[in-house]
This record gives structure tokens, sequence and C-alpha cells, in this order.
């Protein structure tokens, strides 16, 4: 059997167009920030909760404290996923986070033993810090020489772009406000 008579796989693109989907959603949202205010939740909402053994002996860290790191815990939880679903709402998220780990020193075992402080507290920056894409009409825009290039190129294709007048910007002045400028044109014997 030769390769001109063996037939084409079918083509799957159901998991590449999978991937792209789920590409699109993270760049649209702050998804690392929520990631880690998620995963800085979980230590300090396991750790006074866990018993750990250490060399055959029990360590337990269950004190009234527990009830504030659930809480803590939960709540940076929520914040996460706020975040990924509500992108608004993200610099409320990442002030929110910072406080919970910052608050998470004295109630939670210094914060999850510093692993959910730090995670947090990159978490926050990372939500405050996220900024959403220029819309899409304004990254497609045709440059206004793109005529031009395409003239001196010869392509019979293109069609052709009418120049814009440059806008020229006119600030209001409240009556009450002077301009200098135009004091100089105005005439002498008009009372001011």
């Amino acid at each position: 059997m030769s390769s001109a008579t063996t037939q084409a796989w079918p083509e799957n693109n159901g998991g590449i167009n999978l991937r792209l989907r789920f590409r699109n959603w993270r760049r649209s949202r702050p998804f690392w920030g929520g990631l880690l205010a998620m995963i800085a939740g979980l230590p300090i909402l396991y750790f006074p909760y866990a018993k750990l053994n250490l060399s055959g002996m029990t360590v337990t860290m269950a004190t009234t404290a527990g009830a504030g790191s659930m809480i803590i815990g939960l709540l940076m939880i929520a914040l996460g996923v706020t975040a990924w679903f509500q992108p608004l709402v993200r610099i409320f998220c990442g002030v929110a986070t910072t406080l919970l780990a910052l608050i998470s020193i004295p109630v939670s075992n210094l914060g999850g033993f510093g692993v959910g402080l730090v995670t947090g507290l990159l978490a926050g920056g990372l939500l405050m810090a996220w900024a959403p894409n220029p819309p899409a009409a304004a990254a497609d825009a045709v440059p206004a020489d793109h005529a031009h290039r395409v003239a001196d190129h010869g392509d019979a294709t293109a069609a052709p772009t009418v120049e814009q007048p440059a806008v020229q910007t006119i600030h209001p002045l409240l009556p009450a406000q002077h301009n200098p400028a135009d004091a100089s044109a105005a005439d002498p014997g008009e009372p001011r």
C-alpha cells in the first residue's frame, strides 16, 4: 500500500478549538491572580484543622482562631472565583485578598506558615495590576498610509482610503475665566 492510496485521517479540531476557547477566556480576565488567590486560601484554611505527624509526634494547631482561619480561607477562595467571573471588580478583589492575607498572619498560624501569606500578597498584586485588552476595533484599524503603500506596489484590489483632516481640540472657558491669548486680540476700547 503506497501513500497515494491511504486515506487521510479525519480532522479532530475539537481539542484545538477547546484549547483556543480556554485561552481566549483566560486572557479576558485576571486568571492568574484569581488562581493564586484560591491557592492562597487553601493553606490558610487547612493548617489550623490539620494533624501533622513529625517523627511519630502529632502536632495539632487547633486553636480558637480556627473559625477565623476558615473564614479567611473561604473568603480568599471566593474572591478568586469572583475575579474570574466578574473581572470588573478585580480591584476590590485584589485589595480584599491583600488585606485578608495580611490579617492571616496573627489569625492563621503566620498565614498558613507563610505559604498562604506570600501567595495571597502575589494574588492581590496581580488582581490589582491586571487590565483588559484594548477593544479589537482599535487593534484592527488600518494605518492611514496603507493606501499609499498599496498604491506604490500596484495592488488594484485595495480600497482607496480618504485622509482625515486634523481635528483641533477646543477647550471651553467659563465666563469668569480669562484667556490671555484673547486679550491681545481684543479691541483696546472695549471694556472688560
